[in-house]
Formats: structure tokens, C-alpha cells, sequence
């Protein structure tokens, strides 16, 4: 939502308006969805002061109240579907990676989650007849994961109609077939994809309200930010909150964190896909030891939940461990040199 007049809130004058824009919040549903303490330590306004702008932006943004089931429906409408191009993984989250969730992958190494976050990241801007959401993307880097070559790997092993129709798109002239074409093409995804490395947990967390002043900036350009990877979610966290004197802390941290990531995706209609790291349960005797880090906090918070498991050689398997909507299930797909393939 582009920035509107925020002086004429109630006690927000020329000052108050230049310390709001400062700190990120530049609409009225910014505000709405901010909680007053947030703003107050955020904008240096009081706290009686936060709550009087808060509720007089949620008036002026005409959210928080109650509204019928069909109105929901209606609205839900304008959710995309991010396609895997594999039929039964997107069949498996009934379409497609949903915007305006989380949707969290999580996996032991090696299963290929950084994979489906490179492969995300290019599927995101093709066209939307071809599954895409013609949308840019955000990827914070906490292990040092991303890698510029595998995105020229998956653009190249992308399908030719998907290939021709993101060359037509974007008015490069070629086709599949043309290497000087796809060269091009490349380079258009590469330059798509904001690609920023998180040093700690606190720049982590830094670095997600970035995103959402980037994805404000890019709001009404031609690929506006729709897709927000974080890979890995808990590693940062995991490693400098060590021992349960420290949980407390940590799961307390993250939960913000979450909460900032999901306001990008639900203020621009991005998908958000987080990464998450593994724990084995040595007291477990039957069924899968493995467990997502996290705990409660990271389980509540995420939409749908995905847990990667290898198999034989490239196969790995994709479980839907949890989703609103969907039944849990399972689907198979290949990690290839050209990215992620059906069986």
C-alpha cells in the first residue's frame, strides 16, 4: 500500500510523521498491524500516544474488525500459488507455495532445502501462466548457501514453454533454444533475486524489517517482491542461545522474528519460506527421531510445514507434515544438476 498522509492521524504531527517514515511503517495498514509498544520503541513517541495512532490506523486502513465467511473467501482469492513445477508436490500443498503464509522446510543435511529456496527464487518470477507470480525476491543468507551458479543451473533446467514464456515476458528476443537468449534471461532472474548474509541472529532480525521497507520500495514496480526466503531460520539462533537458561531468550527472539516476516508477506501478498535445522531425539525408539528446531513457537507460527527426507541417490521424499487446509501426505521428487524434477 503506497504511502499516504500519516499527519492526519491524530497526534502525529510534521516530526512524529518524519521518525514513522524512519522506521519503516510509510501506510496506514503499516501502523494497523504494529502493536503500540512496537511503535513506541521503534518511533520514540509515547506509549499512550503509539496506541492513539495505532487506533485511529486501523479505522483509517478499515481492518481488525469481524467479517463474514464469504468475505474471507472473496479475499483469499487474491492469493497466489508459487508452482514447484513438480505436479505431485504441487498437487501435495494444493497448488503451489501459498503467499501471505510461512511455509517452513525443514530437513537434515543434505535433503535439499537450499534447493527449493534457489529453486523458488526463479520459479517466483516467471509468468503466471506458467505458475510463476511475475514477482521478484528476498533471500537472507545465514549459512552461506546461496549460490549465483545454481540459479544459472535451474533457469537453464527450467521447461522451454516456461523458458519462452519468461523470455516473451520480458521482451527478450529468442527462445529456448537461443543460448544468447537464455544468457540474458539469466542475468534478468540474477538481478531479481536481493540476496543479503546474516552475520548473527540480531542482524538476522535486522535484516527482516529491511525486507520489508524493499519490498515497500518495489511495491508498484513491474516485479514487486513475492517471495521471502530465510535459509536457515534457526541457525544463528540455535548456535548463540545455548542450554535451557538461555530458551527463554531465544524463543522469545525468534517469535518477533517470525512475526516480522509474516507482516511482509501479508502486507505485499509475498510467500515467505523459511529453511529450519534438525535435531535427533536419541530417546526415541519408534518412528522418525528427527525434529525440527524451534520448538511450539516456530510449529504455531508456520502455515504449512514441510519436512524434507532423502531416499536413493536423488530422490527425496516431500512429507506435508502440517497445513490449515490440506491433508498430510507424501510426494517424491529428483535434486538435479537442472533443479528440481518430477520422478
Amino acid at each position: 500500500m503506497p504511502d499516504v498522509d500519516l499527519e492526519t492521524l491524530p497526534g502525529v504531527g510534521p516530526a512524529t510523521a518524519d521518525k514513522l517514515h524512519d522506521a519503516g511503517f510509510d501506510s496506514f495498514q503499516s501502523l494497523a498491524v504494529a502493536s503500540p509498544s512496537e511503535l513506541s520503541n521503534t518511533a520514540d513517541v509515547g506509549e499512550s500516544t503509539a496506541g492513539d495512532i495505532v487506533r485511529a490506523a486501523r479505522d483509517a486502513a478499515d481492518i481488525g474488525g469481524f467479517e463474514t465467511g464469504s468475505t474471507v473467501l472473496e479475499r483469499r482469492n487474491e492469493i497466489g500459488k508459487l508452482s514447484w513445477h513438480i505436479d505431485e508436490v504441487d498437487d501435495l500443498l494444493g497448488g503451489g507455495v501459498e503467499t501471505q503464509s510461512i511455509t517452513e522446510v525443514y530437513g537434515e543435511f543434505g535433503a535439499g532445502k537450499s534447493q527449493v529456496t534457489h529453486q523458488m527464487a526463479v520459479n517466483v518470477q516467471l509468468p503466471k501462466e506458467v505458475g510463476g507470480l511475475h514477482g521478484s525476491t528476498i533471500f537472507v543468507d545465514s549459512e552461506d548457501t546461496f549460490r549465483p551458479e545454481r540459479i544459472d543451473d535451474m533457469v537453464r533446467g527450467l521447461p522451454d514453454e516456461a523458458i519462452d514464456a519468461a523470455l516473451e515476458d520480458r521482451e527478450i528476443e529468442g527462445s529456448a533454444a537461443d543460448e544468447a537468449a537464455v544468457d540474458a534471461l539469466v542475468e534478468d532472474m540474477l538481478d531479481k533475486i536481493h540476496v543479503a548474509k546474516a552475520f548473527n541472529s540480531n542482524h538476522q532480525m535486522l535484516l527482516a524489517e529491511k525486507a520489508k521497507e524493499l519490498a515497500s520500495e518495489h511495491e508498484e514496480s513491474e516485479y514487486p517482491v513475492r517471495l521471502l526466503c530465510v535459509d536457515s531460520l534457526t541457525a544463528h539462533f540455535r548456535a548463540e542461545y545455548v542450554g535451557r537458561g538461555e530458551l527463554a531468550d531465544r524463543q522469545q527472539k525468534l517469535n518477533k522474528h517470525l512475526h516480522d516476516l509474516d507482516k511482509v508477506g501479508n502486507l505485499y501478498n509475498a510467500a515467505v519460506i523459511v529453511t529450519n535445522q534438525v535435531a535427533s531425539n536419541p530417546d526415541s525408539f519408534f518412528g522418525d527421531p528427527t525434529q525440527p528446531i524451534g520448538g511450539n513457537i516456530l510449529g504455531h507460527k508456520s502455515t504449512f510445514r514441510i519436512y524434507l527426507r532423502k531416499s536413493k541417490g536423488d530422490k527425496r521424499i516431500v512429507r506435508l507434515v502440517d497445513a490449515p487446509n490440506l491433508a498430510d501426505g507424501e510426494a517424491v521428487m529428483r535434486v538435479q544438476d537442472e533443479g528440481l524434477k518430477p520422478e
